[in-house]
């Protein structure tokens, strides 16, 4: 596990300084276009460490669903288990647990000594996931997985060997130290933790909150308050669209009475978890079908639909991407929260498919782990708004494919849209405008028809963390004003498939680096047209 200690991150730090003054001695308009490239990539991978690095973001490893404790719980999964060393090695990284989050639990000291806490009203709901790891029995410990089926080429003897050495393990560091780390948060960090929301309420979380926007966003330059307003434009223009939905299918009622019955009609539900990842799994195979008709390329990484970890489950989000490197002895997964069954709508399932698996995060995510001939720091790397630009655009994509077949299913793209349109008003409201919880959950109450356990869900997620919801809207905004360039600058030559597959060829990209790429792209584009 990696040092988290204050010395670790000032190192960390130190280093990133180095490798800018490095940086600055280069000059860029020397290199290669790909070095070009690896170069721009490099500095904004360097900066974004010095940006977490001036506000300590280390003082508040946490999320509303999740954290610095529930990560160990997966790391087996994305491990290929060969032979006997890669056994031993997981053994130690277990018997690190209990080091690694001492060193947490000193790092959350220092932000309760600093004002720099989770809000109360978000570990209302994340302090279960700590009751959740602690076990009595190692076998019942996700833990325990990798131990269960393991490689038949390693010996039955060995296999046994290796087993009780990590139940031993589990019992003896792992559980006792995940116990003192409940404890702990339930007994010093709870009690210490502040009552207010904004991240602009903590000392020095105005100048924080800035520069989270641009952090997340990737558009230097962007405030708050810009953010605010483009959020408040959308809601409108979706609300309308929303509103002509409801007309076309008669209902006889107002905007409220519609979002009620979508949110208590039986016939929107499944009724087993079954049934739920078996509906996800049809609109899986649906678009894996079409994609051919807008992409050129797609990657070879295979991915699965299964259901969100139990112990995860009742705080978390309706659904996820979990990927795994490509040796890894499985393929990436499209997580549905089969928690509260009566929460998850059907109606919303092809937005919510489309987002996690193919096109969006599966593809961008598997493709970008297939780059050739690039530094090894570009393999995976994941700016938020190209990320979850994507995710969101790929939604609209699903007009494309024709994978929406109801007017409720579009109504359940409309509503996510509306959902991340909303994020754009409550983030900036809350952490630079003094937004109440209740402000916050009024406006998706009002907007959407997310069903009220994911609302809260969801506000608390954006209180939790400054500026990452706006990643969302943003990046889509982005792409999709990108594809009206292209395709209003080169006309009849302009190709869909070759347009997304040069959003994907660089791996995750800033939007002002994407940007530029595009830019480049539709500049040669009109000079081939010209010269023919």
């Amino acid at each position: 596990m990696p040092g988290v200690s204050p010395e670790d991150q000032a190192r960390r730090q130190a280093a990133s300084e180095a490798f800018l003054k490095e940086l600055n001695k280069i000059k860029r308009d020397k290199l290669s276009e790909e070095d070009q490239l690896n170069y721009d990539m490099f500095r904004f991978m360097v900066e974004s460490d010095l940006t977490e690095a001036k506000f300590r973001t280390w003082r508040m490893p946490l999320y509303s669903d999740s954290g610095f404790h529930t990560w160990p719980v997966r790391m087996g999964q994305s491990v290929n288990f060969r032979k006997t060393e890669d056994y031993e090695a997981h053994i130690r990284r277990l018997a690190d647990l209990p080091r690694y989050l001492e060193e947490n639990i000193a790092n959350l000291r220092t932000g309760m000594a600093e004002g720099f806490t989770m809000p109360k009203v978000v570990l209302d709901g994340l302090l279960p996931s700590f009751d959740a790891i602690v076990e009595d029995n190692a076998e019942d410990s996700p833990f325990f997985q990798p131990f269960v089926s393991m490689n038949q080429m390693v010996s039955g003897e060995v296999q046994e060997a290796l087993r009780a050495k990590a139940k031993a393990v589990i019992m003896e560091d792992v559980m006792p130290a995940y116990a003192a780390l409940r404890d702990f948060m339930r007994n010093e960090y709870y009690p210490a933790a502040r009552e207010s929301l904004g991240a602009s309420e903590m000392p020095g979380g105005a100048e924080y909150y800035e520069a989270m926007v641009q952090y997340y966003t990737t558009i230097s330059g962007l405030t708050a308050n810009e953010v605010h307003e483009i959020g408040l434009s959308e809601v409108a223009r979706i609300r309308a669209e929303m509103e002509e939905i409801i007309k076309d299918v008669e209902f006889e009622g107002d905007f409220a009475a519609f979002l009620n019955f979508l949110r208590t009609d039986e016939q929107f539900y499944a009724k087993t978890e079954k049934e739920l990842l078996m509906h996800a799994s049809y609109i899986a195979k649906k678009i894996d079908g079409r994609l051919p008709s807008l992409f050129g390329k797609l990657p070879r990484q295979p991915y699965g639909v299964e259901a969100v970890p139990a112990v995860l489950a009742p705080n978390y989000t309706t659904g996820r991407y979990s990927g795994a490197p490509l040796d890894a002895p499985r393929g990436g997964y499209y997580w549905v929260n089969t928690y509260a069954l009566d929460k998850r709508p059907l109606y919303t399932l092809p937005a919510l498919t489309l987002h996690e698996a193919m096109p969006g995060h599966h593809l961008q995510i598997a493709l970008s782990k297939e780059l050739e001939g690039v530094p090894e720091f570009r393999l995976g790397i994941y700016p938020h708004a190209f990320g979850e630009g994507w995710g969101l655009y790929s939604e609209r994509l699903g007009l494309e494919m024709d994978i929406y077949e109801t007017p409720y299913e579009q109504f359940g793209r409309l509503t996510y849209e509306m959902w991340r349109a909303c994020r754009l008003v409550i983030d900036t409201g809350i952490h630079s405008k003094g937004w109440t919880r209740e402000q916050a959950i009024k406006l998706l109450e009002e907007n959407s028809a997310l069903s009220t356990h994911n609302i809260r869900t969801e506000v608390d997620r954006y209180i939790s963390w400054p500026g990452q919801a706006l990643a969302y809207k943003m990046g889509e905004l982005k792409l999709v004003e990108l594809r009206k360039r292209a395709s209003d600058e080169l006309g009849d030559a302009f190709d869909v498939k070759a347009f997304h597959d040069a959003v994907m060829e660089n791996g995750g990209l800033p939007l002002f680096i994407l940007e530029a790429h595009i830019n480049t792209l539709i500049e040669e584009g009109k000079a081939e047209l010209q010269g023919n």
